[in-house]
């Protein structure tokens, strides 16, 4: 009898873990429609969707999930109204910020779901040993280092694409951290099965959007999304269309380690892989543009950038060491200069001839100083 009533104890506890575990597992795969309180459809998430999650849309409309229906995989929304986007007006600006000015310009990047891919090109959806997106996240790089920017592309895999996927990555992202990067990107491909979610136009050539996600679940939330919405602010600004959109879902992505850790959605699976390829490049603009202000010098030309971006858009290594420096060598010169002058002064002179020559060689800065 005691054993039967162990038994069932465990069937209940086994049970009751089963709904969780199964929703981590396998949440990843679902795909969700927003939809808005008069029914209309204003997004689709290849994801988990939580209650308070947060959706910012391509024209900037702020919206919040209230209730999920985990039957038929529906979010409803309400909308919160325009989002509070950040002033770009720098761009606006004809000056341009010097490379030179900005400091180190370092980005780093990974990919925690290693097997995505796309058909239209990959020939799969997913690739197990490598997947097509460690192509996009090469390319992204590459011109982000034509711009003048120095990358860290750590290519370590993390499979299998399950819900230990960014426990894995977490190590490799953390690895890169050390590197004390300006800022640091997950690059992802969506699940969405509709490639026209993300087909764009942009200057007469096929690409692809990009869409921006922001963990709600750890310390740098605020950071992290600020960061996103500076992304869209100046993406909207230099290739309309470019960034889809931003979602705020719950979990934390390793966006815990960095203020401005963003993932990156480049395109779908069903989307073909040289459109999203062709986004590549107006993508890295837009991350270099944000984070470093314009471009010029050595690393070559843009009118996107001026002063006031040196202030609105501050690299993330910025600091006062060298000033510090300078103070401490005029902290040194000047006791050398004492001591120097206490042993000219030398024994019989007392305190006032010491005065009288550390003024002398100061030409009266320190001291009383000397009569003429």
């Amino acid at each position: 009898m005691k054993r039967l009533v162990l038994l069932l104890v465990l069937l209940l506890l086994l049970g009751m873990c089963l709904p969780a575990w199964a929703e981590d597992a396998e949440g990843s795969e679902m795909l969700y429609s927003l939809v808005d309180e008069s029914g209309v459809v204003i997004a689709s998430i290849h994801g988990h969707c939580s209650e308070g999650d947060e959706y910012i849309s391509g024209d900037n409309r702020q919206y919040r999930v209230t209730q999920v229906n985990e039957n038929d995989h529906t979010a409803l929304v309400e909308d919160l109204g325009d989002a509070e986007m950040p002033s770009i007006s720098w761009m606006d600006e004809n000056e341009s910020v010097p490379v030179s000015a900005v400091g180190k310009r370092k980005i780093a990047l990974y990919c925690t779901h290693s097997d995505e891919s796309y058909i239209k090109g990959d020939g799969t959806e997913s690739d197990e040993q490598k997947g097509g997106i460690y192509d996009i996240a090469g390319m992204f790089g590459e011109k982000l280092e034509k711009l003048g920017a120095t990358v860290e592309f750590n290519t370590e895999t993390h499979h299998p694409h399950d819900a230990g996927a960014y426990r894995r990555s977490r190590q490799t992202a953390m690895s890169l951290i050390k590197t004390q990067p300006n800022a640091i990107f997950d690059i992802h491909r969506d699940g969405i099965p509709d490639p026209d979610e993300y087909a764009v136009t942009i200057g007469d050539k096929p690409m692809s959007k990009v869409r921006l996600l922001v963990g709600k679940s750890n310390q740098n939330k605020d950071a992290n999304l600020a960061f996103a919405k500076q992304i869209k602010a100046v993406g909207d600004k230099v290739y309309p269309g470019l960034i889809k959109d931003i979602y705020i879902g719950k979990g934390t992505y390793n966006q815990d380690l960095a203020p401005r850790s963003v993932l990156l959605e480049f395109g779908t699976h069903t989307l073909p892989k040289e459109r999203v390829e062709a986004s590549t490049g107006p993508m890295a603009e837009v991350i270099y543009k944000t984070l470093f202000g314009g471009i010029v010098g050595s690393a070559g030309a843009s009118d996107a950038g001026s002063k006031k971006a040196a202030e609105t858009s501050k690299p993330a290594t910025e600091s006062n060491e060298g000033s510090g420096a300078a103070v401490w060598l005029i902290v040194a010169l000047v006791i050398g200069l004492g001591v120097f002058a206490f042993l000219s002064a030398g024994k019989s002179g007392g305190m006032e001839k010491w005065k009288r020559s550390f003024s002398e060689m100061t030409g009266g800065l320190i001291g009383k100083k000397p009569k003429k």
